[in-house]
């Protein structure tokens, strides 16, 4: 039997509970998303 799961439902569970845990980290994590995003939408279509 085997589970895929796709990365983002992941990263959203594991960051959750991180800030859940750890309040504080919800800056960190909002701004790594959000500059991850930002570099794929800049240069996403240049990896096919």
């Amino acid at each position: 039997m085997h589970i895929l799961v796709s990365a983002g439902p992941l990263v959203s569970l594991v960051a959750g509970i991180l800030i859940l845990l750890m309040p504080r980290l919800l800056n960190y994590i909002v701004a790594i998303y959000l500059i991850i995003i930002g570099l794929l939408g800049l240069f996403g279509h240049h990896l096919h």
